[in-house]
C-alpha cells in the first residue's frame, strides 16, 4: 500500500500553499488497516484458528474514519460507490428482509445448539430457578430459592420438566426466549426503521458478547427484553399514530415482563419518565381515559403479587427492595461506573460499540434539533425526532437508573443496548448517504462473520472455567444423593441442590437455623442427615473456629470426595442426627445426568 501525498489547499489568506494536517493524512491509512485486522481478526476466530478476545480494532478505525471523512468537506460531492460495489448490493437486496431476520433466528438457534456442549451442567443461577420449577413439579426442595425472586421462569420451567425432566429441556425455554427477543427486536425495529434496517440491528444483537453468552443458560434477562421492547414500541405508537389504543394492550407485556424479572421495575421507570421528557407532560394528558385504563389495568395485575409480597415481607413493595438489597453492588453508583467503563466493548463487542456510539451521536443530534426549534421557532427537527429522543433517553436513564439501584451486569442492560442500536443503524444509514446500502451491507457482513467468532471465543474462553467449577459440584452431589432426607451445606447450594435432589443452604443460612436443636432444611421439616461441603478452592467457606460453632458439638463422620473439576477435593462433615427416628424431609431424588 503506498500513502498518498501530502494535499496541498490555496491559503485563504496569503493567497499561497499549505499542506493537510498531518493527521487528516495519516487518519485513511490508520482507518484502513485497523478496518481490515478486524475484518481478519474476526474471520480468524470464526473458523478457530486464533482464540482469546478479540481485539477492539473498530474503536480505532472508527475516531480514524471519522477524521478522514473530515477532509472530504471541501469537494462538492462524495463520489458514488463503485460499480462493482453497486452491483453486489443490488444482488443481496433481492433477498427479502425477512428471510434474513430468519436467516439471524436459525444462526441464533445453531448457536445455542453449539454452546450446550461447552457448558452442558447447570449454573448456579439456573439451579436456582431449576430447583424452584423441579419443587413444583413434584416436591423436590428448591435450594438456593429466595422469595425476592420472579416466579415466571420457574413456571415455564415447570411445563418443559413435566415434558422432559433435565437440564436440556431447561435450556430448551432460554431457545425460545432468546428467540422471541430477536423477533422481537426485528419487528419493533422494522416498524421504527425499515425491515432491512431492522435484520441488521437484530444481527448485531446476537453478535454482541453481552447478549450471546446468555443465549444458552436459562435466565430471564433476555426474555424480560423482548417484552419490555414491546412495551417501548407501544408508548412510540401511542403518541405517533392517532386515535392509537396501544396504551390499553401495554399492560400486557409490562406484567409478563415484571413477572418474569422483578429488576424491569427500574427500567419501567426509566423508560416512563424519558416518554414525558421526549413527548411531554400535555400529551400523555390529553390520553387521560386510555391512560387511566392503563394505570389500572397494571394495578389490577399487580394486586397477586401485592398480597403475596405483604404476606412474605409485611409490605406490598417488600420483595422488590428485597430484590435491591440482594444486588451484589460494593456502594450505591457502582454499578453505573461499571457500565461506564465497560462501555461499549464488554457490553455489543467493537462492531456493535460503534454502532451504539452512533446511536448516542443520533439522539445528541435529535435533540439539538428539537431545542433549534424551540429558539428560533423555524421547523428544523424531523418528524421521527421525538420518538428517537424517547428511545435514546430510555436507554440513557435505564443505564443511570439501575447503575445506581443495583450492580453493575451486561445481562441487566440489554434494553438499552438494543435502542441505542437501532437507533446507531438508523444514524449511520442516513448519515452515509449514497453510500447507505453499502455501509449497511458490510456491517451485516461483518456481524455475520462475528456471531460464529464470538461463540468461539464464548465456548472455548468464557465457559470452561464455571464448567470446570460444576464438574467439582457434580461429583460430590452424585455421592451425596441418594433417597434419604438430606441437607447440604456449601457455598454451592443451587448446584449440588439440583445433582442430588437433597435441600442445600449456604454456612450463613445454616448458621441461622440454630443447629444445636436439631437442624432442618429450607422445607422447614427436622430429621434431614445434614453435611457440611468444604471444597479444597471453595468459596465463602468457614475457618476451623467458626466450623466448630457451626458442628456445635454432634458426633461426626468426614469423609473426602476427590473431584477432576476446579474446586479440586471436598471434605464432606456428616453431622449424627439427633432423632434418627425422624419423619422424613421430603422425597429424594437420584442425581440427575
Amino acid at each position: 500500500m503506498t500513502i498518498a501525498p501530502p494535499v496541498l489547499s490555496p491559503d485563504p489568506v496569503r493567497g499561497g500553499e499549505v499542506r493537510t494536517p498531518r493527521g487528516r493524512r495519516v487518519a485513511p491509512v490508520v482507518a484502513v488497516v485497523t478496518t481490515l485486522a478486524a475484518v481478519v481478526q474476526q474471520v480468524l476466530h470464526a473458523v478457530g484458528v486464533v482464540g482469546g478476545q478479540p481485539w477492539p480494532w473498530l474503536l480505532v478505525a472508527a475516531p480514524a474514519w471519522l477524521l478522514a471523512l473530515r477532509g472530504l468537506r471541501g469537494l462538492r460531492a462524495v463520489p458514488a460507490p463503485p460499480p462493482v460495489v453497486v452491483r453486489a448490493v443490488d444482488r443481496l437486496r433481492r433477498i427479502p428482509a425477512w428471510a434474513g431476520a430468519a436467516a439471524v433466528l436459525a444462526m441464533a438457534a445453531a448457536v445455542w445448539a453449539a454452546l450446550q456442549d461447552h457448558e452442558p451442567l447447570i449454573g448456579h443461577e439456573e439451579a436456582v430457578y431449576g430447583n424452584k420449577a423441579r419443587s413444583w413439579l413434584d416436591g423436590t426442595p428448591d435450594a438456593g430459592w429466595g422469595t425476592y425472586r420472579p416466579v415466571g421462569l420457574p413456571a415455564l420451567g415447570r411445563i418443559a420438566l413435566a415434558v422432559h425432566d433435565d437440564v436440556g429441556a431447561l435450556r430448551v425455554v432460554a431457545l425460545l426466549l432468546a428467540l422471541f427477543t430477536l423477533t422481537a427486536t426485528y419487528l419493533v425495529a422494522a416498524r421504527l426503521t425499515t425491515p432491512r434496517r431492522a435484520v441488521v440491528a437484530t444481527l448485531l444483537l446476537l453478535s454482541g458478547l453481552g447478549f450471546l453468552r446468555r443465549v444458552p443458560l436459562f435466565l430471564n434477562d433476555i426474555g424480560a427484553t423482548g417484552l419490555l421492547l414491546i412495551v417501548v414500541y407501544l408508548l412510540v405508537r401511542a403518541q405517533e399514530k392517532p386515535g392509537s389504543r396501544a396504551l390499553l394492550v401495554l399492560p400486557l407485556p409490562a406484567l409478563a415482563a415484571f413477572y418474569l424479572r422483578y429488576g424491569v421495575v427500574g427500567t419501567l421507570a426509566a423508560v416512563a419518565v424519558a416518554a414525558v421528557l421526549a413527548y411531554g407532560p400535555r400529551a400523555w394528558l390529553a390520553q387521560g381515559r386510555r391512560l387511566a385504563l392503563c394505570a389500572g389495568v397494571l394495578l389490577a395485575g399487580l394486586i397477586p403479587h401485592f398480597i403475596y409480597a405483604t404476606d412474605v415481607t409485611g409490605s406490598p413493595l417488600g420483595l422488590i427492595f428485597s430484590a435491591t438489597e440482594h444486588a451484589g453492588r460494593a456502594y450505591v453508583g457502582d454499578g453505573l461506573l461499571y457500565y461506564l467503563s465497560v462501555f461499549p466493548y464488554r457490553l455489543a463487542g467493537d462492531l456493535g460499540g460503534v454502532v451504539m456510539a452512533a446511536g448516542l451521536w443520533g439522539l445528541g443530534a435529535a435533540i439539538r434539533r428539537r431545542r433549534g426549534n424551540r429558539r428560533t421557532g423555524v421547523a428544523t427537527s424531523r418528524p421521527c425526532d421525538r420518538s428517537r429522543v424517547f428511545l435514546g433517553m430510555s436507554a440513557v436513564l435505564t443505564f443511570i437508573v439501575l447503575g445506581v439501584a443495583t450492580d453493575g451486569e451486561p445481562r441487566f442492560v440489554y434494553l438499552p443496548v438494543v435502542l441505542l442500536t437501532v437507533l446507531g443503524v438508523q444514524t449511520l444509514a442516513e448519515s452515509a448517504g449514497r453510500w447507505s446500502q453499502a455501509v449497511l451491507t458490510a456491517i451485516a457482513a461483518l456481524a455475520a462473520v462475528t456471531v460464529p467468532a464470538t461463540a468461539q471465543y464464548v465456548a472455548h474462553d468464557a465457559m470452561p472455567g464455571p464448567t470446570a467449577q460444576r464438574v467439582s459440584t457434580l461429583a460430590v452431589a452424585r455421592q451425596l444423593a441418594g433417597d434419604r432426607p438430606c441437607l447440604l451445606v456449601t457455598g454451592y447450594e443451587p448446584d449440588l441442590g439440583w445433582y442430588s435432589g437433597c435441600d442445600a443452604v449456604t454456612f450463613g443460612q445454616y448458621r441461622r437455623m440454630a443447629p444445636a436443636s436439631g437442624a432442618s432444611g429450607a422445607s422447614g421439616a427436622s430429621g434431614a442427615e445434614v453435611s457440611l461441603i468444604l471444597f479444597e478452592r471453595g468459596r465463602l467457606q468457614p475457618g476451623p473456629a467458626s466450623l466448630r460453632r457451626l458442628i456445635g458439638g454432634r458426633a461426626t463422620t468426614t469423609r473426602t470426595i476427590p473431584t477432576e473439576g476446579s474446586l479440586g477435593t471436598a471434605t464432606v462433615i456428616t453431622l449424627r442426627a439427633l432423632r434418627p427416628d425422624a419423619v422424613s424431609a421430603g422425597a429424594r431424588r437420584p442425581a440427575r445426568r
